[in-house]
């Protein structure tokens, strides 16, 4: 597996992913799998997930994939007549690219505070506005968060 770069991991939202399904999780006798195509989901998407979801894993889950979805665009109540394995397939491969490695239940909690501390301190190092944190993925934002600690852990150190 090669290596990525730092420009692979900053490379931001707008970046389109093909994801293969395997030909289990569509109808039955399916010979063959096919293929969707996925953005990451940026701090605004999972914010809005989550304030949309409230407590319901299910929609949580459903939303995210519909705001993930580039092709084929469906609409949530498609999302939410998907069979429940290629649901959880399509869930995991937006949390991959993401960057989400937290379950489900864990995603309002870990939006609420963490986050918004997290887009607090960015904005004040680099001048951002609320509107270019918001446009970053959580891997972006904890890339920068570690940069940061080891610039300042260096700085202490001289």
């Amino acid at each position: 597996m090669a290596e990525l770069s730092v420009d692979d991991l900053l490379s931001g939202a707008g970046v389109q992913h093909t994801v293969k399904v395997p030909s289990h999780l569509l109808k039955p006798g399916a010979s063959a799998g096919g293929e969707v195509v996925l953005q990451p989901l940026a701090i605004r998407d999972v914010d809005r997930v989550a304030r949309a979801a409230k407590e319901q894993r299910v929609l949580t889950s459903i939303l995210m994939v519909q705001q993930a979805l580039v092709s084929p665009k469906m609409t949530v109540e498609q999302v939410g007549n998907l069979p429940a394995g290629l649901l959880e397939f399509l869930l995991q491969q937006v949390h991959s690219i993401s960057g989400l490695g937290i379950a489900e239940d864990d995603l309002e909690r870990a939006v609420k505070a963490p986050m918004a501390r997290a887009c607090f301190v960015l904005a004040r190092e680099f001048g951002w506005t609320p509107a270019q944190c918001a446009e970053l993925t959580v891997g972006q934002v904890l890339l920068y968060l570690e940069m940061l600690a080891r610039d300042q852990s260096q700085e202490g150190a001289a």
